[in-house]
């Protein structure tokens, strides 16, 4: 018999979520750069930097992505869904010289689910953005496989301070 008081709750995989999942409930409130194209009428609030009634048309702003997602149609544009600075073609270019190297809780301790909901969003580079998630987690599985392993012997902590919130799931 278990005597824990909670049960974990797995994160939801790829582009599903788990509603009841501490991770997926975290991952929903980070925020992503969007520009409206369509104004907004008493919503304002939602602008932090101005103190407009309402938020006109072609503002550039950030939103939760819980809001990102309930805002976004492909048919009728509300708003258009930038890319984070980390998905663009600059940082996909040092993940696939050697990501290792790269600290991911640094960038946002949801590199791989932020990656995965992103695709919600029409985007060009969807693809490539599918392809850099996959091999940068590629790239990092066979090291923190390896660490993991050796744990008895080293001091991991640096290792796993670096790590995605993904990676740690794999690394306990």
């Amino acid at each position: 018999m278990s005597t824990q008081s909670y049960f974990p709750v797995p994160p939801g995989v790829g582009m599903e979520e788990n509603f009841l999942s501490l991770d997926d409930i975290l991952l929903s409130h980070e925020r992503l750069p969007v520009r409206t194209e369509c104004s907004f009428p008493r919503l304002g609030f939602l602008e932090r930097s101005s103190d407009a009634h309402d938020i006109p048309e072609g503002t550039k702003m950030e939103l939760p992505l819980w809001l990102s997602k309930g805002l976004y149609e492909r048919k009728r544009k509300v708003l258009s869904v930038d890319l984070p600075k980390v998905y663009k073609e600059g940082w996909r270019t040092v993940f696939t010289a050697d990501p290792c190297v790269v600290d991911l809780h640094k960038m946002g301790p949801y590199y791989y689910g932020l990656g995965s909901q992103i695709l919600h969003f029409d985007s060009p580079e969807n693809s490539d953005i599918a392809q850099a998630l996959l091999q940068t987690f590629i790239g990092r599985f066979r090291r923190t496989m390896d660490s993991s392993q050796n744990a008895y012997n080293e001091d991991t902590s640096a290792l796993v301070e670096r790590l995605d919130s993904l990676e740690k799931a794999l690394f306990r």
